[in-house]
């Protein structure tokens, strides 16, 4: 196995032995016949060095034999993108790239008929149906969150008069994927940079959003093959302890969470392109009139030419504005509509309307949980009803009811 970031390929010197070949093999030593799949390569200018970041060492052509992620590697560019536009290189292809064919209404009614034959014994299963190992709830436990959409902002009313600005979240039909145990996850890509210097914990795969297989991929669908459900939208990872650890196919709903409780939530800000000083940073600009050419929102000077002859790391110009992860921190619920599954949460949280954000309990240690929430999640009754259909914050004014009382 190679554990060097760079390979030294100075001792060639003939084109015979640096052949490259459309497969995309590269011979480095043919006396030791050691050969190297390159996914990326960069030459570094003036140096007869290739990074690797990715590599397969093989014995032959035709055996490779192990995958070999470089996550170490030295970029010799000055600034690193921020953020990707496009998911990472270890998910599955997701969409389906098919071209659209012609098909008669009978196939294709065929066709329903087989998916809806598939997957109707496959509903959400009840509370009484699933095979939990009831543990008790400590203040350390890490339950797992919901995957929920951004459907706009309320304004609303406390009984003393305050307004109140409420950004209202609906709770897709979550359901439980997969649960990755704590000695696998530790391996994992992600799992071995959060857990590098303390103990590892397992992990949650909630999906939303059920959607028609024909418009995912093969490999894609075959996530959700064990479970038994339609393939989801939208997928999500959380970290859970032992003692939260729920079954696939479990549903999660707005009764996961109680109101009066602090929660996180986080998303993708807005993405607004390429903005400049003004409006990236708040820079004032140059001056509107008196002889101002072509300066009225421009940033002025970033350096001199005596100390600070370059351009330091960090200088604010303009540039890509918002696509950004963010989370928002201690977020009260004042409201949870047990009907339709809708979250009232106080404050505004990253992105715009419509976009998907992750909702789960709160890290700030001030504000965690005092009395033992839903645990390790909620399951409505049996028969169906609700115990209260709309649940309010003891310091919120009910609309409906009289706001002056004799």
């Amino acid at each position: 196995m190679i554990k060097a970031r760079k390979i030294d390929v100075s001792f060639l010197n003939k084109e015979s032995d640096f052949p490259m070949k459309p497969s995309g093999y590269m011979c480095v030593n043919s006396e030791r016949k050691v050969w190297l799949i390159i996914r990326k390569r960069k030459r570094e200018s003036k140096k007869n060095f290739w990074v690797v970041e990715t590599c397969v060492l093989c014995t032959s052509v035709d055996q490779p034999c192990e995958l070999f992620f470089n996550h170490e590697q030295v970029r010799t560019m000055s600034r690193v993108k921020r953020r990707t536009t496009h998911p990472p290189y270890w998910h599955v292809l997701k969409n389906n790239q098919r071209q659209d064919e012609k098909i008669s209404s009978d196939n294709l009614r065929f066709v329903r008929e087989v998916i809806q034959d598939k997957y109707k014994n496959k509903s959400p299963i009840k509370g009484s149906d699933l095979d939990i190992e009831k543990k008790e709830w400590d203040p350390k436990t890490k339950r797992s969150g919901v995957i929920a959409r951004n459907i706009g902002v309320q304004h609303m009313w406390e009984k003393d008069g305050k307004k109140v600005v409420c950004t209202v979240l609906h709770v897709l039909d979550n359901h439980v994927i997969r649960y990755v145990p704590p000695e696998e996850y530790a391996k994992s890509i992600i799992g071995a940079k959060v857990f590098r210097n303390r103990k590892p914990l397992g992990c949650l795969v909630v999906g939303a959003e059920a959607a028609n297989p024909d418009r995912f991929t093969r490999q894609y669908c075959s996530l959700f093959n064990e479970v038994g459900l339609l393939p989801k939208k939208r997928l999500a990872r959380f970290i859970v302890t032992p003692n939260a650890v729920l079954p696939p196919c479990t549903p999660l709903t707005a009764g996961h969470f109680v109101v009066g409780q602090a929660v996180d939530v986080y998303g993708k800000t807005i993405d607004y392109g390429f903005q400049g000083v003004v409006k990236r940073w708040g820079f004032k600009g140059g001056p509107a009139s008196h002889g101002a050419t072509k300066f009225h929102r421009r940033g002025g000077t970033i350096g001199t030419g005596r100390d600070k002859a370059r351009v330091w790391p960090g200088q604010k110009m303009p540039g890509h504005m918002g696509s950004e992860r963010r989370f928002c921190r201690g977020l009260k619920i004042v409201r949870i509509n047990m009907k339709y599954n809708v979250i009232y949460v106080k404050g505004t949280v990253p992105g715009p309307t419509n976009s998907i954000v992750q909702i789960f309990d709160t890290l700030l240690p001030r504000r965690k949980f005092t009395e033992a929430p839903p645990h390790p999640t909620y399951f409505p009754p049996e028969d169906g009803t609700l115990p209260q259909e709309d649940i309010w914050d003891s310091n919120m004014h009910v609309f409906g009811s009289p706001s002056i009382s004799v």
